[in-house]
């Protein structure tokens, strides 16, 4: 007790003193059960006093006690936690250093005192992934998912990430949109709902995605991202025409084309499906501005063949003679005039412009195209040292080579299998990637 408490109760009992001093009189009191005392007016005070200030100690003593309590089992929780969180630290420290087993003995001993540690669940998750018992880590992150109230964003990706190596991509898109539930504009979940979107071809779905994408001001390369746009575009357009939906495949092949005039697979797209709609003329034109506006080789190569099916081979040689004419240092168009030649049965036009292939490289298609050539003028010594030369290339076919990671195939697609960006493919004449 202070001086100044003490000081005060000195004063109060010296007033109570000079009180009683100078008041003599008594009172009545009456308490229950019949039961009337005489007791002095002071000391009916003091009693009153005395009682208050007993119930004041008694609370203040509950208080003091409660608050006691409160900070006895907060030193044992603090004591506790950074106890819990030192196994912790030993855990992570053995996982870095690659002691996998002393790490799960570590976190198993803190999950003995805390069954809800979400970071101890979480690496137990991932030791056990890493040592490829997916079942036991799918346990554990779902078990760090419970003990966080479903909010953690780590517990929701390792089990997204979960499905996806067990091929199940539903339940792994599941995951992906409870994250975008709890964090909307999540790029990383976004890209994995993408990813997931495109292994399952729901290519509409994706189209939608890919535009939230878009709407991110901080994208690292906001090009790339539009070019991605346009291939799912391309990808939803190309399924509807699997499916017969002209209508709905003409007019997203179309407005890929009005973001991006040189998309040659929606060109290509577009013709195909004025083909299914009988309206081959139609596709011709279409393609011949397609191909003025690219001037790509591979939509020339492809009105080659609607050409001859429309019965207009002139249509077709004269766009080629154009072409080099304009680009004379294209050895592609050349052969693809030659082998024209070839099928429309013009041997010596053929002869004549693929001759000045002769110094070219032994594996390029094109010799076995001279050798045919030779042989229908029985020129058979020419014919043997172009087989030779072209090995066992097939004659109708050019590779096609990726722009952007020179993946080779000999078959056109408006995807790369090989980086998976669209509209890269061009002509190969020497079978090889040029990167």
């Amino acid at each position: 007790m202070n001086k100044i408490a003490v000081f005060i109760l000195i004063l109060f009992f010296g007033v109570a003193a000079l009180f009683a001093f100078h008041n003599y009189d008594t009172t009545t009191f009456n308490v229950p059960f019949d039961k009337t005392y005489e007791v002095p007016k002071i000391g009916l005070v003091l009693f009153s006093v005395f009682i208050g200030a007993a119930l004041m100690l008694i609370l203040v003593v509950l208080r003091d006690t409660r608050r006691f309590m409160n900070n006895y089992k907060l030193t044992k929780m603090q004591k506790k936690e950074e106890r819990l969180e030192g196994l912790y630290s030993r855990a992570i420290n053995a996982i870095l250093a690659n002691d996998r087993e002393e790490a799960r003995d570590l976190l198993e001993g803190i999950l003995k005192e805390e069954p809800n540690h979400t970071n101890a669940l979480l690496r137990l998750g991932d030791i056990m992934a890493h040592m490829g018992q997916r079942g036991k880590a799918v346990e554990y992150y779902k078990n760090a998912l419970r003990a966080s109230g479903g909010k953690s964003l780590e517990a929701l990706f390792s089990m997204e990430e979960q499905m996806r190596e067990m091929n199940r991509w539903d339940e792994a898109l599941t995951y992906t949109e409870e994250i975008l539930e709890i964090d909307a504009d999540n790029l990383s979940a976004l890209g994995r709902k993408s990813s997931t979107l495109e292994r399952l071809e729901r290519w509409a779905d994706l189209v939608e995605v890919q535009k939230s994408v878009l709407k991110h001001q901080h994208l690292p390369d906001q090009k790339a991202e539009e070019a991605r746009l346009h291939g799912y575009r391309y990808e939803y357009a190309k399924q509807s025409l699997e499916a017969n939906d002209l209508d709905r495949a003409g007019k997203i092949f179309r407005s890929v084309l009005r973001y991006d005039k040189e998309f040659i697979p929606a060109y290509l797209g577009a013709a195909e499906v004025l083909l299914h709609e009988g309206e081959g003329e139609q596709a011709v034109e279409f393609l011949e501005r397609g191909y003025d506006q690219t001037g790509s080789i591979i939509i020339l190569a492809r009105l080659e063949d609607l050409l001859i099916n429309l019965g207009e081979p002139d249509r077709i040689i004269k766009l080629y003679q154009t072409a080099i004419l304009r680009r004379p240092g294209e050895p592609v168009l050349k052969f693809l005039l030659g082998k024209l030649y070839y099928r429309l049965e013009m041997v010596d036009d053929a002869l004549e412009i693929l001759k000045g292939f002769d110094s070219a490289e032994s594996y390029q298609p094109l010799y076995t195209l001279l050798g045919e050539l030779y042989m229908r003028r029985e020129h058979y010594k020419e014919a043997a040292r172009a087989f030779r030369k072209a090995m066992d290339i097939t004659p109708w076919n050019l590779f096609y080579s990726c722009k952007s990671c020179g993946h080779l195939s000999a078959e056109w697609s408006g995807r790369c299998p090989g980086c998976g960006q669209w509209n890269t493919y061009s002509f190969d004449l020497y079978g090889r990637s040029k990167l």
